[in-house]
Formats: structure tokens, sequence, C-alpha cells
């Protein structure tokens, strides 16, 4: 954007009653970081940005700073964060701010290894290099409960079912109402909204956009929702698992590839097309890998469990909901391009631009070698027995922090999309949460979580 052109968004937004603007990125434990500057500053913020501590990259999940990276392993460090001024938007729940998503550079404005959005601009560069664009859309599961001060740790659902039906709305009528107004006025488009399975969930889902759009607009919708429950005296929680008796909640993420305009996931009769179906190939390959990232935390690995439709077990299926790899095919009253898939072990503690970047990153491998995709399993192999499941090379995704670093460090593919030093500040982060879990009983961990996304 020009300097003419920033100059003149700043007085619009001004004129418009802004009076500072918030930007956003995400760190390595999908916890939303921000830094808000006045208006009047945005044209000089816009050029040179707003200098942030280098540490952001090694935070845990509870705000400890690990020093266990190498690259990163001193109090010492500066870096520069910019808005993405393509991605401002004058927040409908709070008028007084603007919102941007935000990028990290050096000092000198050079690229930052630890930028994750940078590492999902990448992506999207490489598969335009083989002639691929992708769609993204997600699907966010949340719990509503309602904020009680006196009682901080009490979680009173804000609405009880029945599970989706227009009856467990009625209590949260006003912020339904906010939310579909904010989210209209905040540019995000919503495909739907409506009262979860679980007891106090509510999912809702976003348009497909490019890959860097969708991450950024899955962090404003944080803000936007946080923002209208705030109005109503309610609380969220996105955390995987908010409690061992609660829902899980997932945020499913719904891709699809395209070349010269044809979607390579639409193909004949439900099935994919021969390039779509090398995608889903390397997502399956990749899986362990993928999960490491785009399920990362304690948190997730407590949702991920057989029977709850999380994606315990590595497979595909053709509109199975207990698979992590859906294939949703095009049918001919919603047409042949809205083919797509959706991984549904992805949760609110994954860094959005990271997660992205290696679902990508695995499908585009499929499609480059040609890989050949199973037989769909149309069933729940968690009731079958192991030899059942071996017998069809259907295995368990990584349950231990230790098993999905070694499915992330075993895998050169997907290490090598993160880049060694991001990797290793990731790994150090993952550590330190494990450490921190160690000995501690399950819900107090998730108690901790609870309302940090």
């Amino acid at each position: 954007m020009t300097a003419h052109r920033v100059k003149g968004l700043t007085w619009e937004l001004t004129e418009a009653g802004v009076v500072g603007v918030t930007i956003s990125w995400a760190d390595n434990n999908g916890i939303p970081r921000s830094r808000t500057v006045p208006v009047a500053a945005l044209p000089q913020v816009a050029e040179t940005g707003v200098g942030v501590t280098t540490l952001f990259a090694v935070f845990d999940s509870s705000d400890v700073i690990t020093f266990a990276h190498e690259g990163l392993a001193t109090p010492s460090g500066d870096v520069r964060l910019l808005p993405v001024l393509d991605g401002i938007v004058r927040l409908a729940g709070q008028p007084a701010l603007a919102w941007a998503p935000g990028k990290i550079v050096t000092a000198d404005g050079d690229p930052w290894p630890y930028d994750q959005r940078g590492v999902l601009a990448r992506q999207v560069e490489s598969l335009a290099a083989e002639g691929l664009t992708a769609l993204v859309g997600y699907e966010l599961e949340f719990a509503v409960y309602r904020d009680d001060p006196d009682h901080p740790d009490e979680l009173v659902p804000a609405l009880s079912g029945p599970a989706y039906s227009p009856h467990a709305l009625v209590p949260i009528d006003g912020f339904v109402k906010d939310v579909l107004h904010d989210f209209a006025a905040n540019g995000l488009e919503l495909g739907q909204l409506h009262a979860e399975y679980g007891p106090a969930q509510v999912e809702l889902s976003l348009a497909a956009s490019d890959p860097l759009t969708a991450a950024d607009r899955q962090l404003l919708a944080r803000q936007t929702l946080r923002a209208a429950a705030s109005r109503h005296g309610l609380r969220l929680s996105f955390a995987p698992l908010p409690a061992l008796t609660a829902a899980g909640n997932g945020w499913h993420v719904h891709t699809s590839l395209w070349r010269e305009g044809r979607n390579l996931l639409a193909g004949a009769a439900g099935s994919p097309g021969p390039e779509g179906a090398a995608y889903i190939a390397g997502l399956l390959r990749d899986l362990p890998a993928v999960a490491a990232v785009t399920a990362p935390s304690i948190g997730s690995l407590a949702r991920l469990r057989p029977g709850y439709f999380a994606g315990a077990f590595a497979f595909w299926g053709v509109e199975n909901r207990e698979a992590p790899l859906r294939f949703v095919p095009g049918s001919a009253l919603l047409g042949a391009d809205h083919a797509n898939v959706e991984l549904k072990t992805s949760d609110a503690s994954a860094n959005p631009y990271l997660a992205l970047a290696v679902l990508l990153a695995a499908g585009a491998a499929g499609v480059a070698e040609g890989l050949a995709l199973p037989p769909a399993v149309q069933s729940d192999p968690g009731t079958w027995t192991a030899d059942e499941r071996g017998a069809q090379d259907i295995y368990g995704l990584p349950a231990t922090p230790a098993e999905q670093e070694a499915a992330l460090t075993g895998n050169p593919r997907i290490a090598r999309v993160l880049g060694d030093d991001l990797l290793g500040a990731f790994l150090a982060v993952r550590r330190s949460d494990a450490a921190a879990a160690e000995g501690r009983p399950v819900d107090e961990i998730l108690a901790g979580l609870r309302w940090r996304y």
C-alpha cells in the first residue's frame, strides 16, 4: 500500500471514530498476541513497524519463556511487527479500534525465520510455482459459559441443548445476533452457526478463501467472538478440551486444491480426481507430522479420543466423521467444485499459519509424487481390533508429546516447511509445556489452558 493510500486510510479511520489499531499475530501455541498503536501513528507504523521481543517465539502456553532453543537463548533481541494493511478492519464490536493481521521482520526489515505468517506465504508461493492454488475454510467449535467473576473456575453452560436445536440458542439470542451482525460488518462471511452436540457448545463456519486470508480471518473471528461475548456477560473457551467432562472443540480445516480454475478434488461418482486423490494421499502419508502442528498441545492430545469425531487414527473416508481426513464430494445440488477434504485433527492451539503451511505442503507433495490413495474406510476403526487395524495399515496418531516430536523431526518434508530455526523454537515450546504438565492431573492442565486461545 502506498504512503498516500496509508494516509488516506488513517484519515478514513479517524473520521469514523477509530482511535487505535490493534496488530495481531499468533504464537507457536496458537495464542493471539498483539500491539495496539494510536491511529495517528499508523503511517509510521506501516513503514517501520512496532518493536517486539524475539522471545515471543519461545513463549509456552502458560507464558513461560523457555531459553532452551539455542537461537533464542538470551533476553536480548528485538524485531519489528508490521501491520498487513490489506487486512485492516474497523471492529464492529469495538468501534474505537481497528484490527490488522501482523507479520514480523528483523530490525533491518528482512524476513525473520520465526515469522509464522511468512512460512505460509512461502508455501503459497511454492504452490503457485507448480501452477496450484488452494481454498481454505474453517469450522470453529467453542464453548459458551456464563462469566461469573465471583466463581471464575466454575463452568456454568450458557446453553444446554438439545443438540443442534434452535431452542438451545434462545438463552444466548443476544450474543448470536451480535455475532451475525459483527461478522458481516468485519468482512467475515459466515456459512452457518448452530448449537453443537456438546453442552455449552456452538459451531460456526467461515467461507473459503485463499490460505493467507483464511488464517488472518481465523484470528479476526476470535477477536470478534470475544468482543460479542463480553457484551453479554459470557465467556468463551476455544480450547481443544475445556474440561474432561466437556465436549472437545475442533477447528476443522476444509481445503481444496486447484489448477487452472479446476478443482482437483472434483472427480466422478463421488470420488476425488486423480490429482485430488494424490493430494489426500499426501496428507495421509504425513498426517502424524502434520497433526503435531495442527493439534500440538496437551489439550489436543486429551481431545483426540476414539469415538469422539476427533480423528484419533490415521485413515480417510468419504463423509466419515470419525476420519481425520473426511472427503466431502461435490453433488448435483452443490456442484462438483464443492468437493473438499476436511482435516478434523486440528484445533485452536495450532498456529493457523503454520497449520495451513504444513497441510498444504503435505498434500502438494502427494500431487508432485503421484501418490496412490488407499481405499476409503467407511466405519470407525476405533471399534476394530488391533489386528484388524494393522491389516489395513491403520495406526493411532501420536498420543504423547514425545510421539508428536518424533513424528515431526522424523519427517523431513514437514520439518523443511518450518525451517530449522522455527522448528527448534516450536519444539522448545512443546517441551516446556510437556515438562510443566509432568505429574499434574489432566483436568488441572486443561483448566490452565481453558481461556488461553
